[in-house]
């Protein structure tokens, strides 16, 4: 499960107990940061992908502001205890995981995400959840953007096999969102050239490319990707088909704590260094099958 570190605050976030509890392992920068806020890429289909990107947040950190939106109020990553000097240091931190539209009601996050109906009930699913210049500070979104879950139609977290993965049906239709399009049969290709779209350490959406697949396993694959916390259920693409090929669930560290500073920094790996993150293959969901 992608988790910051235990010595970071997460008092706005209101993370689940069974959430910290389920997995100790979170995320990491390989080589070159390559995260990036969507108003600043120049992919028009990530860009476009990425309003089909959505982050669950708590009820509790979303408030009606005065013109009518709802606020997404939350701690900045410096308040959780992450140095000044990182990127998005001045950013809120809302998103406990992320998730992606699959169906015009149907979305895909980490089975670890979502474990039952009261995870169904609690949390809120948040789309256009970003920032347009880099001295945002503060996120509105429209009320029609803000989705609850009525029902899991499918969800896998196997211990064994590390499958992970939750299929869940929207209280309503998404309107103006195009569902992704993911692969339904075989597998992505050691090599390949992979981007993710999410919500790193709960942040507003971030678009990270420059990624490879390392290796394949039964269940998933490993990717030298940057991922952080709150990335978990994000959808990985096929950065030349932009087909879905899985979605981000486990990986290295994401922050170690640095003595001169007295705050937490980025874990940083060589591309090929550290364990990689692993990445539930698409294809693995049944109930996807009869999706069109």
């Amino acid at each position: 499960m992608k988790l910051i570190n235990s010595i970071l605050v997460f008092s706005t976030l209101a993370i689940s107990a069974q959430a910290l509890a389920s997995n100790k392992q979170m995320d990491v920068i390989y080589g070159e940061d390559n995260r990036m806020d969507v108003f600043e890429s120049r992919d028009s289909a990530m860009v476009e992908m990425s309003r089909s990107t959505a982050a669950m947040i708590a009820g509790a950190n979303l408030k009606r502001a005065a013109n009518g939106e709802i606020a997404i109020q939350a701690e900045t990553l410096e308040s959780r205890g992450v140095c000044k000097s990182e990127r998005f240091s001045q950013q809120i931190t809302a998103a406990n995981c992320s998730g992606f539209l699959v169906s015009e009601n149907v979305l895909v996050t980490a089975g670890h995400c979502i474990k039952d109906n009261n995870d169904c009930a609690s949390w809120k699913w948040v789309f256009d959840y970003k920032v347009d210049s880099s001295e945002q500070g503060t996120v509105n979104v429209a009320a029609s953007n803000i989705y609850s879950c009525k029902r899991i139609i499918s969800r896998s977290l196997d211990q064994i096999s590390k499958d992970d993965f939750a299929v869940i049906e929207l209280d309503r239709k998404v309107a103006n969102r195009r569902p992704l399009s993911f692969r339904r049969s075989g597998k992505i290709a050691a090599g390949t050239a992979v981007t993710v779209i999410g919500h790193p350490t709960g942040l507003p959406t971030k678009i990270a490319d420059g990624a490879n697949v390392r290796s394949l396993n039964t269940k998933y694959f490993v990717a030298n990707l940057d991922t952080y916390g709150g990335n978990s259920g994000s959808a990985v693409f096929n950065s030349k088909t932009g087909e879905v090929e899985g979605v981000l669930v486990r990986g290295e560290n994401d922050y170690v704590y640095n003595s001169a500073q007295g705050c937490q920094v980025s874990n940083k790996c060589p591309s090929t260094g550290c364990r990689g993150e692993d990445v539930t293959y698409i294809t693995n969901i049944e109930a996807l099958r009869n999706i069109r």
